[in-house]
């Protein structure tokens, strides 16, 4: 009964974000707009996944793979364009260009994707202390949940269904398993940043992308975050250096 009212919780808080924000219209935020802070813990069941897959080269990890098989031709794709204009565009740059999306991890810089790598192992291994020396410390330290506690491991527990954190490193896994948003290209806040529904608006999204998007969350969260029109759930940033440069949830 315990975890079903966290669950609940979680649910709650979301549903109160997305009614707050609504009034921001449907588009995908800039990673400068995006707030890294989020109050209570997730409460949304996810279907598990326990598949093995070969993901990186010449390793063979536990982890999530793609959500769909798709060609080669939609790597590296364009989002679809979106009713409203100002979706999909990356701060501070060309009002007509919209966010790159990259689907086939083999087109991220290479320091980007060995840090993903790195937070797929370290996840898949379902011990979150794995990733203590991914985050970092003092200034090269990932921000996580917006700094809640002295200590970013213990930070990332108490946003868990469990005491271990297994349940964070399950979002980690599910949410890596998906595309990259490429936010801010050529300035300091520069950021590929998964999901790459951060980089979409959701009315904008197709049947298959979807299906992604409902790996992650619940069809009754999908139905909140279509009402203000943006993903408002965890998400994860490596910066162009292979920094791992925030874990965080909310609009």
């Amino acid at each position: 009964m315990s975890q079903i009212l966290t669950r609940l919780s979680m649910a709650t808080v979301f549903a109160a974000v997305g009614v707050l924000t609504a009034g921001a219209g449907s588009r995908a935020f800039a990673l400068s707009e995006l707030s890294p802070a989020i109050e209570s813990p997730r409460g949304t069941p996810r279907p598990p996944r326990v598949e093995t897959l070969e993901a990186f080269e010449g390793t063979t990890l536990p982890q999530p793979g793609p959500a769909i098989d798709r060609p080669a031709a939609q790597a590296n794709e364009k989002p679809a364009p979106s009713p409203d204009p100002d979706a999909g565009k990356a701060a501070g740059g060309d009002d007509a260009s919209p966010l790159e999306i990259i689907r086939d991890m083999s087109k991220l810089p290479a320091p980007v994707k060995r840090m993903r790598e790195q937070l797929v192992e370290a996840a898949a291994s379902g011990d979150i202390e794995r990733l203590r020396p991914l985050i970092g410390t003092g200034d090269n330290q990932a921000q996580v949940m917006n700094g809640e506690s002295d200590d970013p491991i213990e930070t990332l527990k108490s946003f868990s269904g469990d005491a271990d954190g297994q349940e964070i490193l399950a979002i980690l896994l599910d949410i890596l398993s998906t595309g990259a948003a490429h936010f801010d290209a050529g300035t300091p806040d520069e950021a590929y940043v998964w999901p790459y529904f951060t980089g979409k608006s959701l009315t904008s999204l197709t049947p298959p992308e979807r299906v992604d998007l409902l790996r992650i969350v619940t069809a009754g969260d999908l139905a909140g975050m279509e009402e203000n029109g943006n993903y408002n759930f965890f998400r994860i940033g490596i910066g162009p250096d292979g920094k791992w440069k925030f874990f965080a949830g909310g609009d």
